[in-house]
């Protein structure tokens, strides 16, 4: 008996502090919004709800490359298709590797490891933390890139790609015309394409993809390729260029609709806990955060110079102090005054792997959030003059960082990025990488 008048007053001292919590919950909720309203570009805060992937008709897409059911699917699977990844540097690596080598849904669709290697890697792990380098490549001849690898979610919403922004023919770029023709590897020609389509129209080539009518026939791909683009010419349809329209189409679908933020936005009051609400009241509030994460993505088409290091400055391939790389935005423009400054990037599902900046040089969210807060420098080789004028101390408080961080961490993630992901290939090869050790890790064998 005695357990049982226990078992009711702790059942009656929780009702009591839930009920006590109630009115501050909504207190959060309407502060939050608020917030949201004040900063947003339309002053609204239905403007950062995510368009749903299935709604062709109103994501994001490039004029030149309207969405279609069959163009998204046809990317989708060429995406992980091991078997088109065969113009590798030795015969022993063709095709190990795919697209989503490096572009994991589980890492959030970024490497497993601070630094992605393609062609050249070897092993998977669970969510890509275990690809390392093949030990018969040298560095010279891995597929691997000096800057970390930006997330492809929500990338619909990005007119220009890339840490420095060099892919796409309108908005930052309008103006840089002039520079596109050069043939020194970051200047190209985007044919009047928007940044993930130009994007991917190198990409297939750097990344050692080949897409011609005799390898689609060979792993079932021809008939989707005409389901796709009927309205071109035959003689023209099995390419990279028409291919790469493929990839992008489905890209433009990985979108971060089931994360607690977007359910909360669309009228979900209890898709948030206590915790993440107050993480992003700070985020449109005090941490200033909004400042440079502003557009639908919660990143924007800026540019600016935080001062951190550059993937150099780690243990790692093909990088050095005279890497273009490292000169972000200027890299491209060939502008001193835009060195150093890079493109702030959208933040969902960034809990999904922990490595942050472009040179990978923060781990947890915790150090990229204190990182911030401090707004100290840690690289040497930026100048002082350079440095964004939005980078400043913001002086939160420990419990304010704890709650900023659960909104980055689980807020602004969603669970299920996994659904993009097909559940088996037309050539029925191991996926998204088909090496040995990979086969073992992914379960193929």
């Amino acid at each position: 008996m005695r357990n049982f008048i226990g078992l009711f007053v702790v059942i009656g001292l929780l009702a009591g502090c839930t009920k006590d919590k109630m009115p501050r919950l909504v207190e959060l909720d309407n502060q939050l919004r608020l917030n949201i309203q004040a900063v947003s570009p339309d002053n609204t805060v239905d403007y950062y709800i995510i368009d749903d992937e299935n709604d062709l008709a109103n994501i994001p897409a490039d004029p030149l490359n309207p969405l279609t059911r069959e163009k998204v699917e046809l990317g989708k699977l060429m995406f992980y298709e091991t078997g088109l990844g065969v113009d590798s540097k030795f015969e022993f690596g063709s095709g190990t590797y795919s697209c989503a080598t490096c572009h994991i849904p589980e890492a959030g669709f970024r490497p497993g490891t601070f630094q992605g290697i393609a062609d050249g890697g070897e092993g998977f792990g669970v969510n890509g933390e275990d690809r390392t380098k093949h030990p018969s490549y040298q560095p010279e001849d891995l597929d691997i890139q000096s800057a970390r690898p930006l997330s492809l979610v929500n990338v619909a919403y990005v007119t220009n790609t890339f840490w420095n922004g060099a892919f796409g023919a309108t908005g930052a770029n309008i103006g840089t015309e002039h520079l596109w023709n050069e043939e020194d590897g970051t200047h190209f020609n985007h044919t009047g394409h928007l940044g993930i389509e130009a994007q991917n129209m190198e990409g297939l080539h750097v990344h050692r993809i080949r897409i011609d009518e005799e390898i689609l026939d060979q792993y079932g791909y021809t008939k989707l390729f005409d389901e796709a683009f009927p309205d071109i010419p035959a003689t023209e349809r099995y390419t990279q260029a028409t291919a790469s329209l493929a990839y992008s189409a489905y890209i433009r679908t990985i979108l971060s609709t089931k994360a607690p933020f977007q359910n909360w936005l669309k009228g979900d009051s209890y898709a948030m806990s206590f915790e993440q609400k107050q993480g992003a009241i700070l985020f449109f509030g005090k941490a200033q955060c909004y400042q440079c994460h502003y557009e639908e993505n919660l990143g924007s088409t800026e540019f600016h110079a935080l001062g951190v290091n550059d993937m150099f400055m780690r243990p790692s391939f093909n990088t050095s102090p005279s890497d273009k790389r490292n000169l972000g935005r200027g890299g491209f423009t060939l502008n001193a005054e835009d060195n150093y400054k890079f493109k702030v990037p959208g933040i969902y599902n960034m809990s999904d792997t922990p490595f942050y900046f472009h040179g990978s040089s923060k781990e947890s969210l915790y150090d990229l959030v204190e990182y911030k807060d401090k707004a100290i420098k840690e690289n040497p080789n930026v100048p002082d003059s350079q440095m964004s004028d939005k980078f400043n101390p913001v002086n939160l408080t420990e419990e304010e960082k704890g709650y900023l961080v659960d909104f980055l961490a689980e807020g602004l993630r969603d669970p299920d990025l996994t659904r993009y992901a097909p559940t088996s290939l037309p050539s029925g090869l191991c996926f998204p990488n088909n090496d040995p050790q990979s086969r073992l890790d992914l379960g193929c064998d």
